[in-house]
């Protein structure tokens, strides 16, 4: 059973949420929190596999609510919920540690899907979104991206990187390379380990940031 908690300050929107997750025969949300505050300690408190947390809401804000539950070495994931006038404050929850977007008018059926992709850690949510906002929001890498953070990786892992950055699943990434799906998921789980990150979302954000992938290339 995936456990979920919702974190978001308009209760119409946690009432849909929950009444669409609730549905689900492997889904159950076990809080709900109007402020960054409460789903830090619903986190503490119930250990859930992620959080749909929103970027604004008051007392303690969405970014540094995902610090804090991801600084601790939290296993919980943290899925952001935003709308298409993402900015800078988005980028940064993702360099806080959160796993992906989520827009606020999600169908049903990709709610329930972006949970359990995210509970697995196994692909992006929503390949061209996230690609799209990625790209929109890294299209001028930051001061101090290195790009020589790479120079330990295989030519291999490099290529599957690029693909990574496309918004391409491990199955596609197959396909293309001509490689099996484990493998895949081989190469894709050593290149987190070597990079010391978090999903790979963290690792598509550092292939922009560093130049491995341009912005519309």
């Amino acid at each position: 059973m995936i456990r979920v908690v919702i974190a978001d300050d308009q209760a119409l929107l946690r009432s849909g949420f929950r009444l669409i997750l609730d549905a689900q025969p492997d889904i159950e949300v076990v809080g709900e929190a109007e402020d960054g505050v409460q789903a830090v300690r619903l986190v503490r408190t119930h250990r859930p596999d992620v959080v749909l947390m929103d970027v604004r809401m008051p007392n303690l804000d969405g970014l540094e609510a995902t610090r804090q539950i991801c600084g601790a070495g939290s296993p919980t994931r943290v899925l952001v919920l935003t709308t298409f006038d993402v900015d800078e404050y988005v980028y940064r929850a993702l360099r806080a540690g959160a796993s992906g977007f989520l827009l606020k008018d999600v169908r049903p059926e990709q709610l329930a899907e972006a949970v359990r992709t995210t509970a697995a850690g196994e692909s992006l949510l929503a390949p061209s979104v996230t690609r799209r906002l990625i790209e929109e929001l890294v299209s001028r890498p930051p001061p101090g991206a290195v790009p020589d953070e790479l120079a330990r990786l295989t030519e291999r892992e490099l290529e599957v990187l690029r693909h990574m950055a496309q918004g391409l699943s491990n199955a596609e990434i197959a396909g293309m390379l001509f490689i099996g799906e484990a493998t895949v998921k081989t190469h894709v789980n050593r290149i987190l380990s070597k990079l010391g990150l978090r999903d790979r979302v963290q690792a598509v954000v550092l292939a922009y940031e560093t130049g491995l992938v341009r912005s519309g290339g």
